[in-house]
């Protein structure tokens, strides 16, 4: 009785399936594993060739086999529709070409037809509802098993070759983007000169910019948010995500001015291999990678016409196509802009469009300057006199006196400019105390009276955001002799956005 089950079909199919399960939960290397699956199949049933193929991009190429060699691998691929094997993956059900030597439906692309092989069976491999490839096997004039028996046993196990696959490729997506977003946040940090920590500020202007986050935090409103440079549009965003939603998924910043229109459609949505020529490989961008959770893009008033279409499109249909490519990505995304531009005005001049500037205008924050924000200015430098401190091992007190003058100073830089100013009196100061006149010193701006008059003579109310950021770009060029560089460090940002507002404004 013993010898006569062990030579029973059903005994032979349970064996096969015991193999397979335990060939595919005990192995990380995907590729060995079905093939050794496949050749436990292939010989307790005695089938002819046995394949899997994958589908990606609506084209079946092999990705595990046995009875083809590398030539007939690389020639075996199918689009869907195509042949019996394509006809499988797009009807979804399993497909039986009884004779394949007079059936034109079995197109034999690796020309492994032979005297000995009688039919062909193709299953497709269905996960999570989806196609995402299929098995085929040959029947020989040695197989016992007839096509209903066949395409019960390749059902089960296409089923779990369908889940093994499927959890792989999801292990490999997560494991690529964790690789992405880990190179992207080191990139981050690498690059990252500014790190004001948690927004500081008590004044009651900020107070009304602490509940507007408060409101809006869950939503999944689009934010566009407006100030000065250097007020801080970025620590604004963070503190959003931060309380959203998507607080557990990624934050992803991009500023727009300080990239070239022809790579910042690139930065955005990604290139495919070969699209332009450093375009060695295809590299997703920011959308992609901020899949899930929210993309910062700072200085949006910068960005070319023809970005401004393609980000249109993003916020109404949430697809776009990498450059270079045609396939369409969906991405699910919270976006947050900041500007210090007057996006108004560039509507009027035709420099913005006015349909973008809805999108985006859905839920203004408007930051206050630091001129504007009083006491906040006593707290901003107590707090990055400590974190200074700390980081150069030095003690330094800043006489009453002496936090007069930064009290009474505008600020043209705002908190970044601060920041910088109370690194150099923590690096230069005297350990005994920073007086007034000492200030005088480290502060060069206070050091020239007339433009310290200057300064406080400025009419803010009547003012635009460019009226004002001009004036002080030209304030830190005369007390900097003319200096990019030094103007540029005064002010807290980079020589090269020195240079474009200088461009900009025919200073």
């Amino acid at each position: 009785m013993i010898t006569q089950c062990n030579e029973c079909l059903t005994h032979k199919e349970l064996l096969v399936l015991y193999d397979i399960a335990s060939l595919i939960s005990d192995s990380r290397d995907i590729q060995k594993s079905l093939e050794k699956s496949l050749s436990a199949l292939k010989n307790a049933l005695d089938l002819g060739n046995c394949v899997i193929y994958k589908l990606e991009d609506e084209q079946l190429s092999i990705c595990a086999s046995i009875g083809f060699n590398k030539h007939q691998k690389n020639i075996s691929e199918y689009k869907l529709g195509e042949g019996a094997t394509g006809l499988a993956a797009k009807s979804m059900e399993p497909v039986v070409i009884a004779n394949i030597h007079n059936d034109i439906i079995f197109l034999n692309k690796s020309g492994n037809k032979n005297n000995e092989t009688i039919s062909y069976i193709a299953v497709p491999l269905i996960a999570e509802n989806n196609v995402i490839g299929v098995i085929g096997a040959n029947l020989t004039k040695s197989t016992k098993i007839d096509f209903e028996q066949t395409v019960r046993i390749l059902t089960i196990v296409s089923s779990l070759f369908a889940q093994y696959i499927n959890s792989n490729m999801s292990i490999t997506k997560e494991k690529e983007r964790l690789e992405e977003l880990k190179l992207y946040y080191k990139m981050e940090w690498d690059s990252k000169v500014h790190n004001f920590g948690d927004i500081i500020g008590d004044s009651e202007k900020m107070q009304n910019v602490y509940k507007v986050i408060e409101r809006i935090a869950q939503s999944e409103v689009t934010v566009l948010v407006r100030g000065e440079t250097g007020t801080g549009k970025e620590l604004v965003a963070s503190a959003i995500h931060k309380r959203s939603k998507r607080n557990d998924e990624p934050f992803i910043k991009l500023n727009c001015a300080a990239i070239t229109d022809t790579l910042l459609e690139s930065e955005l949505f990604g290139h495919e291999k070969g699209a332009f020529t450093d375009a060695k490989e295809t590299r997703k961008g920011r959308f992609e990678l901020a899949d899930g959770g929210t993309l910062f893009l700072d200085e949006i008033g910068d960005i070319s016409a023809s970005a401004q279409v393609k980000l249109l499109r993003v916020l109404q249909e949430r697809e776009f196509e990498r450059v270079g490519g045609s396939k369409t990505i969906r991405v699910n995304v919270r976006l947050v802009a900041a500007t210090n531009r007057d996006l108004e005005q560039m509507v009027k001049d035709g420099e913005f469009r006015e349909d973008l500037y809805y999108r985006l205008n859905v839920i203004p924050i408007d930051l206050p300057p630091l001129r504007k924000r009083g006491e906040d200015i006593k707290l901003l430098v107590n707090f990055f006199l400590e974190r200074s401190m700390l980081n150069h091992k030095k003690r330094v007190s800043i006489t009453n006196e002496a936090m007069s003058k930064l009290m009474s100073y505008p600020w043209p830089g705002n908190v970044r400019e601060l920041e910088n100013t109370i690194e150099r009196i923590v690096l230069m100061g005297n350990e005994d105390g920073i007086t007034a006149e000492d200030m005088m010193l480290l502060l060069p701006a206070l050091n020239n009276e007339k433009a310290s008059e200057k300064h406080m003579q400025i009419p803010f109310e009547n003012k635009t955001l460019d009226d004002l950021e001009k004036e002080a770009i030209i304030n830190a060029l005369e007390n900097s002799g003319g200096n990019l560089s030094e103007a540029a460090k005064v002010l807290g940002i980079t020589q090269r956005q020195i240079g474009y507002k200088v461009k900009k404004y025919g200073i």
